[in-house]
């Protein structure tokens, strides 16, 4: 902290970059220990004007540290660092108009729109002093070396924007709209490598989030030159090897050479802004819905095609990315307008799926495919479509084993070294990363088709069983067992008819070195007792005490471990209520309320206080105890319920816990009590509850 007040500004800046690099490195523990200490450093070095890369080196650490700083924390500081920071601003906006210089800015104003971020509604005392100076900004920066720092203010005025909310924001909503729309009034007219490009993005996506549909009353001033943008065709020539070396690197092609004296060339300025204009048309499609549905049929045309758009991986991301999103804003058409427009788009999608050559993109695509089948339901699909996907979904299985092979066979070559592994570990991950898309295509059509799609799905058995061999690498366990979990869960009772190729698998990885895979079983046996029916029965009865022993064990709480064990819980409450003929039910339940609340995975956790509500509402003296001794532990289980944002107030079980806590304090002695045992956090929290639920 000394070397922060160095009188050598490149010890100054050294410390600043060391801060953040600590910040890094040991969050969240760092800002939860020395908060004050850095904050107060920091803010010091940012006042400091005698240089500007120190300021700048300070507002950087200053963003990394409060990126990963709690809010309770930072909060502490709200009024002398916003205050502070505004000051700063002022004089750095007038350095700007006086003498042009930028650097402390650009990096203050990101520093402001990352407080802005964190603190959320707290800043609307703050908005006011701060919004005109930013739109000022923007309106100065007009000169191409404030480009970049025309895009960060913009960025910071949209989080601003979205920490304040919409009745704040809307005072200022069409000013900051128009200075928008100046800004990029088209998009082909940025230059290829303009910094603006990005921020914009996420400024028009967070405009979208801040007006809602507000935001339709500009979306035609907006939307013709993006989909103008979004369909310009790259130039492209077939080039002699002679006029290609005779063309200057500023000409902006990209060549390609094909033997015989001849290349292809594809002219790259447009294509980033083609990118960034298909990126927009997709996050209005999803924030807009209803506001974007007259333009579903037009932005449709334009992204199918751009499946095959080769010339750049960003445009068939979006492509891909949009089609769930245009095919809800098709939904409101009515059912004959959705299924034309789900005819136009499903075989190009498989098509992609089946021929991308880009693992990152065809990621995109499958994701894109599984929320195209959820959006659109039971029977979407015909036989060619079903036969199809088949053989595609078997190739990439084949060949996920296949990749495996042919890595074992390079880890034995003689050239194998610590640079060869590190390249067969990236292939691995990315064969892994598709793998878990295939589940995900996989768990959209169980849970659409239920055990419909079965007899279709046994073309693809031989090789999911494979996958959670004991032999094979603990990501196959995992997603093969994830596979069999979405059976029984969507498929049951008929899925018992494959129990002999899971059985075994699912007990067995409850005792797996790494979590994901113990997660994964877990999982499993919960919803075997849930939904799987009385053949099940005994399966359930073995699970108990493998998933009890997981609970016991002394690091199942670690950061590391804690998602699995929560599972092993919440599969435990599964088995007690849904088939309590499996378990000495009175010899559990006291267990299982003393492993209360999960904190860690939200969907089980809103299981386990449904069970929870089930057991307290039929007054069952196990739960409650002798004399209700147990109420101020359930008092407190729904609290931490509440503060871990588990609670949904549009969910029933949140009315349910209310009643709970409403029927406690009928007795004004035991509610004294319950109380008595829980801090104020945890009392706030119950009030919140009962007003809202």
């Amino acid at each position: 902290m000394k070397i922060s007040q160095d009188p050598h500004p490149r010890v100054r800046a050294a410390a600043c970059t060391t801060l953040g690099q600590m910040a890094t490195d040991f969050a969240p523990n760092f800002q939860k220990k020395f908060h004050e200490t850095v904050i107060a450093a920091l803010l010091r070095t940012m006042e400091n004007q005698g240089n500007q890369r120190v300021q700048s080196h300070a507002a950087s650490a200053l963003i990394i540290f409060i990126e990963d700083c709690p809010k309770a924390l930072l909060v502490l500081y709200l009024d002398s660092m916003v205050r502070n920071l505004h000051s700063i601003l002022v004089i750095k906006l007038q350095e700007l108009i006086r003498n042009g210089t930028k650097l402390a800015l650009e990096q203050l104003v990101t520093t402001i729109a990352s407080v802005a971020d964190t603190i959320e509604e707290k800043f609307v005392p703050y908005y006011d002093i701060f919004m005109p100076s930013l739109k000022h900004i923007v309106e100065l920066a007009v000169q191409k070396e404030l480009k970049l720092l025309k895009g960060k203010t913009i960025e910071c005025i949209s989080h601003v924007g979205l920490a304040v909310g919409k009745e704040k924001f809307m005072q200022d909503a069409s000013n900051v709209m128009q200075l928008l729309l100046k800004t990029q009034s088209d998009l082909s007219n940025m230059e290829d490598d303009d910094p603006q490009t990005s921020y914009m993005v996420s400024a028009w996506a967070r405009m979208c989030k801040i007006l809602g549909n507000d935001f339709q009353q500009y979306l035609p001033l907006v939307i013709e030159p993006l989909i103008k943008t979004a369909s310009a065709k790259p130039d492209v020539a077939l080039l002699d090897t002679q006029d290609v070396e005779n063309m200057s690197d500023d000409d902006g092609w990209q060549f390609v050479n094909l033997g015989d004296q001849q290349s292809f060339g594809i002219k790259t300025s447009g294509l980033e802004a083609k990118a960034t204009a298909c990126q927009m048309l997709v996050y209005y499609a999803k924030e807009l819905r209803e506001g974007f549905v007259e333009y579903t049929e037009q932005v449709v045309k334009l992204m199918v095609p751009l499946l095959k758009f080769y010339f750049h991986d960003s445009v068939r991301v979006a492509a891909a990315e949009s089609m769930p999103f245009l095919l809800e804003c098709a939904r409101i058409h009515g059912p004959e307008y959705l299924a034309q427009m789900w005819q136009f788009i499903c075989d190009p999608l498989i098509k992609a799926i089946g021929t991308e050559p880009d693992t990152d993109v065809l990621s995109e695509i499958m994701n894109s495919f599984a929320k195209s089948i959820e959006v659109m339901g039971d029977g979407c699909l015909t036989d060619e479509h079903l036969e199809e996907l088949g053989e595609i979904l078997k190739a990439k299985l084949e060949g996920h084993f296949k990749n495996q092979e042919l890595r074992q066979v390079k880890r034995q070559e003689e050239n194998y070294d610590q640079q060869v592994e590190m390249s067969l570990q990236d292939e691995d991950e990315c064969d892994v990363y598709i793998l878990t898309k295939v589940s995900d295509i996989l768990h959209s059509l169980f849970s659409t088709y239920k055990e419909k799609i079965l007899p279709w799905f046994e073309q693809l058995l031989p090789l999911i069983v494979n996958l959670i061999c004991s032999s094979r690498p603990w990501p196959d366990r995992q997603w093969g067992l994830c596979i069999f979990d979405d059976i029984i869960e969507h498929c049951s009772p008929t899925s018992f008819k494959y129990v002999e190729y899971f059985r075994w698998p699912m007990l067995l990885n409850m005792r797996d070195n790494n979590p994901e895979v113990r997660q994964a079983a877990a999982y499993g046996l919960g919803v075997m007792a849930q939904f799987g029916g009385d053949d099940y029965h005994s399966l359930c009865s073995e699970a108990v005490p493998l998933l009890v022993k997981v609970i016991k064990c002394a690091n199942s709480k670690t950061k590391k471990n804690v998602i699995a064990t929560e599972n092993c819980i919440s599969a435990v409450g599964k088995i007690l209520r849904f088939k309590p003929n499996c378990v000495n039910v009175d010899e559990v339940l006291p267990h299982w309320l003393s492993w209360l609340p999960l904190h860690e995975d939200k969907e089980e956790a809103i299981q386990t206080l449904s069970f929870l509500c089930d057991l307290v509402e039929s007054k069952h003296p196990v739960v409650l105890g002798p004399n209700n001794s147990n109420l101020p532990k359930i008092i407190s289980i729904i609290a931490e319920g509440k503060i871990n944002e588990t609670i949904n107030y549009e969910d029933p079980c949140a009315k349910r816990l209310a009643n709970v806590v409403r029927q406690v304090q009928t007795s004004e002695e035991l509610w004294l009590e319950c109380i008595a045992q829980l801090d104020d956090e945890q009392q706030e929290a119950l009030q919140e509850l009962l007003n809202f639920a």
